[in-house]
């Protein structure tokens, strides 16, 4: 396209920066801005999913592994899931927009 918008590398990198996918949005990837929106999204579920089972284990009565063991796993997953998720959708929304 001729009158293609010029995007500015800076600030789709600091849109993803914020939150992964926003980035990509700014770009003009709506779908790709969406389904990384929704993959950090279950990230953040998991995080925060992780961390009750985990209080719930260390604050409850009750005293079974599998609220700690399940927390840990959701815990960790989230946060791998956000910070792979979130550093690749920042490279990704800079390299699209110096591209285009």
């Amino acid at each position: 396209m001729a009158d293609e918008i010029r995007r500015n590398p800076g600030v789709a990198a600091v849109f993803s920066f914020f939150f992964s996918g926003l980035g990509q949005i700014y770009n003009g990837q709506i779908k790709k801005g969406l389904f990384m929106m929704f993959f950090s999204s279950m990230g953040l579920f998991m995080v925060l999913l992780g961390a009750v089972l985990i209080g719930y284990y260390l604050f409850g009565n009750v005293f079974f592994q599998g609220e700690l063991i399940a927390g840990l796993i959701l815990l960790l997953g989230g946060i791998l899931l956000i910070a792979i998720l979130g550093v690749n959708s920042i490279f990704d929304a800079y390299n699209t927009a110096k591209e285009k």
